[in-house]
């Protein structure tokens, strides 16, 4: 059991998060550090008999983050656990892009709590975006004395120093650089699957949509060397993984940062051929997608025909505020394109609702744009100011009740959209990869199609893993139940 007593005054803070230092580009060098990452011998054995748990919010990169978190401690012989109420170790790693995930952590940092007026040698951290805000790690600082360490998206690999201090020398740890950044290699991964994985293509973004705290908390737009990214591809085809997806805020710009003309099509063409049997790619911005990434998805059976293209807002006024950089005609140019040239394209979209000065033909816009696309499915949200961006500081007097409704009617479009997409599978045979056993139906398993659409199927146990044909016999809303076929 951990001792964490504190010693008087105790209270170390490394480095706190700035806003101001985190919106600037310097366009410096972006340095590839191969080395950063190191578990001193006399760490490795500092988990030894303990326990960790940790809780992942928001997006895929999060949860490739909470990966290398997870390898990372059991480096120093923590093991994991399902039971934050049994765990020496909590850690939640936070998301910052909406408000109602705030409200989640700082319930859950009042679990903790209680949790620690029991259990005092239990240690407790906050990692992730929310770690990057300025007013956040403030109002840990005063108000949350029982959180023992605090972290953010810079400096992962730095955990095994940072807990080595709360362990040992009983001091608080906080540090958060707010910085460019830079892209560490290297850092181990404890994949949550043994048959698709999570791999970064890129960190942070340049965009700066006025509504957007990413590229705060991310830093700067920096890509990977291909040469890393295909080495990672290769060694997972060798353990026999099935699927990839490529990570990025804006996946589409990858390489724009690098030097020589290496962009996304060139990496998704070198992945394409490294025989992996599915590739994927999230999330895309509609302003980077070129019509050489289109030929090249096109053009390769092992790229899915799956892609999450966020729209935002139908109408030019607001998506002009909100910084997207495109317009309503050149969002529709593009779906119609990827439609035209990917066959059997599903295409599925974000939109926020109630933008500051949002007006009803505004928004009458966005369904008329919702209406043409009828896309497979969406993630709507009724917008939500993150303190320190543009659009936090506009005037914003849509009242609730309003903005509700417009949600309401926008989520009956999507509902209708989606019942609609799936329809047009009833009776046909899709190729599954089997993932999980079913939560609905023990006795079935569930998977994606290569369209994404979730799958329910009566298997074996032992075709976990596999991607088999599956015949569709019953279409819901948001999922699709099917049988094994041999066609």
């Amino acid at each position: 059991m951990i001792s964490l007593i504190r010693k008087r005054g105790s209270e170390i803070d490394m480095q706190m998060p700035n806003l101001q230092k985190a919106k600037i580009r310097n366009k410096e060098t972006v340095r590839i550090l191969t080395d950063a990452y190191k578990v001193e011998e006399s760490l490795k054995t500092i988990g030894r008999n303990l326990t960790y748990f940790i809780k992942t919010y928001g997006c895929q990169m999060n949860e490739h983050d909470s990966e290398n978190i997870k390898a990372i401690l059991e480096e120093m012989s923590f093991t994991e656990i399902d039971d934050m109420e049994k765990a020496d170790l909590i850690l939640l790693n936070t998301c910052a892009i909406r408000e109602n995930a705030h409200n989640k952590v700082f319930g859950m940092i009042g679990r903790i709590k209680h949790l620690k007026e029991e259990k005092p040698h239990v240690i407790a951290g906050i990692c992730g975006c929310m770690a990057q805000e300025e007013s956040v790690v403030e109002d840990i600082k005063k108000k949350y004395k029982h959180i023992d360490i605090v972290f953010g998206t810079h400096n992962i690999h730095g955990l095994p120093s940072l807990l080595e201090k709360v362990i040992e020398e009983k001091e608080r740890q906080i540090e958060v650089y707010s910085k460019e950044g830079d892209v560490i290699e290297n850092i181990p991964v404890k994949r949550d699957s043994k048959y698709k994985a999570w791999i970064n293509i890129m960190y942070g973004c340049d965009k700066f949509c006025t509504y957007c705290i990413v590229p705060y908390t991310r830093g700067k737009q920096r890509s990977r060397q291909h040469s890393f990214i295909i080495e990672e591809v290769k060694d997972l085809v060798k353990q026999g993984y099935k699927e990839v997806t490529l990570l990025g805020q804006n996946v589409n710009a990858y390489g724009k940062d690098l030097e020589g003309e290496y962009r996304m099509e060139n990496l998704l063409e070198e992945v394409a051929g490294t025989g992996i049997e599915r590739v994927r790619f999230v999330t895309s911005h509609p302003w980077d997608f070129t019509d050489a990434m289109i030929d090249t998805i096109a053009a390769h059976a092992n790229i899915m025909p799956y892609i999450h293209l966020p729209l935002q807002a139908g109408s030019n006024t607001v998506l002009k505020r909100m910084g997207r950089r495109y317009t309503k005609e050149d969002y529709l140019t593009l779906f119609h394109k990827l439609k035209e040239r990917i066959p059997n394209a599903a295409i599925t979209t974000d939109i926020i609702v109630g933008f500051p000065g949002e007006t009803k033909e505004d928004f009458e816009e966005t369904l008329e744009v919702v209406r043409t696309c009828k896309f497979d499915g969406a993630f709507t949200f009724l917008f939500s100011p993150r303190e320190g961006t543009p659009a936090a500081k506009m005037a914003d007097d849509i009242p609730l009740d309003e903005k509700n409704q417009r949600l309401y009617a926008l989520n009956e479009y999507i509902n209708q959209y989606s019942n609609e997409a799936n329809q047009k599978y009833l009776g046909k045979v899709v190729p599954v990869l089997l993932e999980n056993v079913s939560e609905k139906d023990k006795t079935m398993l569930s998977g994606y199609s290569d369209t994404m659409k979730l799958v329910n199927v009566k298997a074996p146990i032992d075709a976990l893993g596999e991607i088999i044909n599956v015949k569709i016999t019953d279409v819901k809303t948001w999922s699709m139940d099917g049988e094994m076929t041999n066609n």
